[in-house]
C-alpha cells in the first residue's frame, strides 16, 4: 500500500484493528472514500471508552463503519472489487475501487526446515519460552515470528534480552507486563498494562482515574483539547493500567510504562514536578486525583478543624 502512488478513489479496507483504521484515516485525509468492515467493533483489544473517541473522529472525517458483519466474498477486477457480506443475516455488497486486507497476519516460517533443526512451532509462530529460547537451546527467535504482539518496539526488546543471554551469558527473560502500544489515528491513542475490563477481573475491586484534555491550558491554548488520560489502580496505587486518547498519547504514556516497569505507584506521579504549561500535566491531575477523596473528604475536615483550634 505504501508503494501507491495514486489516490484510491474508494478504498475499502476489511479489518478495523490498529493497521485497518490508521490507514483508513490517512487515505480519508487524502481524499479517498474509505470504508471499513469488520466482523466485531473496530479496535477491539484497546478500552471501549477510548475507542468511542477515536471511531467519532473517523466518522466526523467521513470514514464509513460496516461493524458486526461478515464478509462472504470478494470479486471483480483490478480498479472495481466487489466485497460481499452478511449484515444480520441480510446479504448485502459494496464496491470500491482498491481493497487491503488488514485482518491480521501470520508468520511466515514455512520452508525454513525448523523440523530438521527440532525447533517447534505452531501456525501462530515459533514456540520459545521465557529466554526466547527455541526448542534447539541454541537458537533463538525473536519478533512477529515468536508469536504474541507483532510491534517494532518489542522486536527491539527481544534483541536486548538476546543479546544479554548470547552474547553476556545473563538469564534474561522476557516480561510483557508494561509493553505500550499506539494506534496512530488522530487523536492517537496509547495504552499500557490492563485495561479497566481486565483490571477489574483481575483484581476485583479497582480505583479509576481520568483527566481531560480541556482543563490542561497547553491543549486549549493549541486547540487539542479532545480526549482524555485513564489510570487503573488498585486500592492501594498500584498502577495496573493506563491508557491515553488524545494529542501526542503516545509520548505521554512514556512516564507511565517507566512508572510500571519500575514498580512505581501512583504517589510517584501525583508527587512530580511538572512544567507548565505542558501537556505532562494531564498526567500529573490524573494520578492526583486518586487523593481527591481523603482530601476532600469528612475525615479531613474534621482534622483540619481540629487543628484550627490551636490556632
Amino acid at each position: 500500500i505504501f508503494d501507491n502512488t495514486q489516490r484510491p478513489d474508494h478504498l475499502l479496507i476489511i479489518g478495523g484493528g490498529p493497521i485497518g483504521c490508521e490507514m483508513a484515516q490517512a487515505h480519508r485525509h487524502l481524499g479517498s472514500r474509505v470504508t471499513i468492515l469488520d466482523m466485531a467493533n473496530i479496535l477491539p483489544k484497546d478500552d471501549p471508552e477510548l475507542v468511542e473517541v477515536v471511531k467519532k473522529s473517523l466518522i466526523d472525517d467521513g470514514v464509513e463503519l460496516l461493524e458486526f458483519i461478515k464478509v462472504n466474498g470478494i470479486s471483480g477486477e483490478a480498479g472495481r472489487v466487489t466485497v460481499a457480506y452478511e449484515k444480520d443475516g441480510k446479504p448485502l455488497e459494496i464496491e470500491g475501487s482498491h481493497l487491503l486486507v488488514a485482518a491480521g497476519r501470520k508468520p511466515n516460517i514455512t520452508d525454513l526446515g525448523l523440523e530438521a533443526a527440532g525447533i517447534a512451532y505452531e501456525r501462530s509462530g515459533i514456540t520459545v519460552d521465557q529466554r526466547l529460547r527455541t526448542s534447539n537451546k541454541k537458537v533463538f527467535a525473536i519478533g512477529d515470528c515468536a508469536g504474541g504482539f507483532q510491534f517494532t518496539h518489542l522486536a527491539n526488546y527481544h534483541a536486548g534480552i538476546v543479546i544479554r543471554n548470547v552474547l553476556l551469558r545473563l538469564p534474561a527473560k522476557v516480561n510483557t507486563s508494561a509493553l505500550p502500544w499506539v494506534t496512530y489515528t488522530d487523536p492517537e491513542m496509547a495504552h499500557v498494562g490492563q485495561t479497566e475490563a481486565d483490571a477489574r477481573k483481575a483484581h476485583g475491586d479497582v480505583t479509576v482515574l481520568r483527566f481531560p484534555y480541556h482543563e490542561n491550558d497547553r491543549a486549549i491554548a493549541e486547540r487539542t483539547t479532545e480526549g482524555f488520560v485513564k489510570v487503573v489502580t488498585s486500592k492501594k496505587g498500584k498502577i495496573l493500567g493506563a491508557s491515553i486518547v488524545g494529542a501526542h498519547a503516545g509520548e505521554l504514556l512514556q512516564p507511565w510504562v517507566l512508572a510500571m516497569s519500575s514498580g512505581l505507584k501512583i504517589g510517584a506521579m501525583a508527587g512530580m514536578i511538572v512544567a507548565y504549561p505542558t501537556l505532562g500535566e494531564i498526567n500529573k491531575r490524573a494520578a492526583g486525583s486518586f487523593y481527591t477523596p481523603k482530601v476532600f473528604g469528612d475525615g479531613m475536615k474534621r482534622a483540619v478543624r481540629f487543628l484550627a483550634r490551636f490556632g
